[in-house]
């Protein structure tokens, strides 16, 4: 399944266990619930299993702090349900701070790896959750 708006776009790769979001733009706290209103339909098919995600954050702004708290509990939510793996590609100071707090609110930073570029993140993705699948 796949979602899209403007502001982000949900790919879910059912065989792999990968969801791929790309995220644009500055948020509100009604973009961030209607994210994780479509991330939760969108996956629906890998729960109960363990699943991956990659992040590509290259597009997004710095947004309000009600939308730290939204994804902190988008990120708690994931975490409760199967998440082992998030990878989020991101090159700004600011909105690396805010990831950051959303990461203290969710309980994800074991399991979450930030990267410059996505071909770092996917290489990242491969060695350490792709690879390992298929032995």
């Amino acid at each position: 399944m796949a979602s899209w708006s403007l502001e982000y776009t949900i790919d879910v790769d059912e065989g792999d266990a990968v969801i791929r979001v790309k995220v644009h733009g500055r948020w509100q706290a009604e973009t961030a619930k209607r994210y994780h209103t479509d991330f939760v339909e969108d996956m629906a098919p890998l729960l109960g299993k363990p699943w991956a995600k990659i992040a590509d954050l290259t597009s997004w702004k710095t947004s309000r702090d009600e939308v730290t708290d939204v994804i902190g509990r988008h990120m708690a939510w994931s975490r409760e349900n199967g998440v082992a793996l998030s990878l989020f590609v991101i090159d700004n100071v600011s909105t690396f701070r805010q990831l950051n707090e959303m990461f203290d609110k969710g309980g994800t930073k074991k399991i979450s790896k930030t990267f410059r570029t996505l071909e770092e993140a996917e290489a990242y993705l491969k060695k350490h959750w792709l690879d390992k699948r298929k032995q």
